[in-house]
C-alpha cells in the first residue's frame, strides 16, 4: 500500500511540474520604463507557455514584429483594447511591439527556451525609440 501512495504522489508532482506557465503582461500608457510600454517587457519562457496581453490602458494592441519570429511561426495582431493570448510554440525570440506606439518604443521580447533566431532578431531595422528599447531587451537574452 506504501509503494502505491509514494508511487501516485510522484506521478502527480510530475504531471504538475510539466504543466504550461501563463504569463502576463501588461499594456499601459506609463510604466516603469515611461511612456508607452509593455510590463514586463521581457519574458522568458517555454514551449506551451501562453503569454497574456491585458490592455490596462486604452488605445493599444499587440502585433508580431516582421523578421522577428522562430522559423514556422504566423504572424499575429490583435485588436485594439483587448486581451490577447498567445501560445509560444517554437523556440526562439519573439519581437512585438503595439502598432500605434512602435516609433515611442512600445515594444516587448519574448523568449522561448533557447534564442536560435537571436541574430536575425538584432538585424532587424526599427523605428523610432524601438531600437533602443530593443538593444536593453537583447541584452537580457540567455
Amino acid at each position: 500500500m506504501f509503494k502505491q501512495v509514494m508511487a501516485t504522489t510522484a506521478l502527480a508532482l510530475l504531471t504538475t511540474g510539466a504543466s504550461a506557465e501563463v504569463f502576463e503582461v501588461e499594456m499601459l500608457n506609463r510604466g516603469e520604463a515611461g511612456a508607452m510600454v509593455f510590463e514586463p517587457a521581457y519574458v522568458q519562457a517555454q514551449p506551451g507557455d501562453t503569454i497574456r496581453f491585458v490592455p490596462t490602458d486604452k488605445g493599444h494592441n499587440v502585433e508580431s514584429i516582421d523578421g522577428m519570429l522562430p522559423g514556422g511561426t504566423d504572424a499575429f495582431k490583435s485588436k485594439f483594447n483587448m486581451e490577447f493570448e498567445l501560445t509560444v510554440d517554437a523556440e526562439g525570440v519573439y519581437g512585438v511591439k503595439c502598432t500605434p506606439h512602435y516609433a515611442m518604443g512600445m515594444v516587448a521580447l519574448i523568449q522561448v527556451g533557447e534564442a536560435s533566431n537571436l541574430d536575425a532578431a538584432k538585424g532587424v531595422n526599427q523605428r523610432g525609440q524601438a531600437g533602443k528599447r530593443f538593444d536593453a531587451l537583447f541584452a537580457q537574452v540567455r
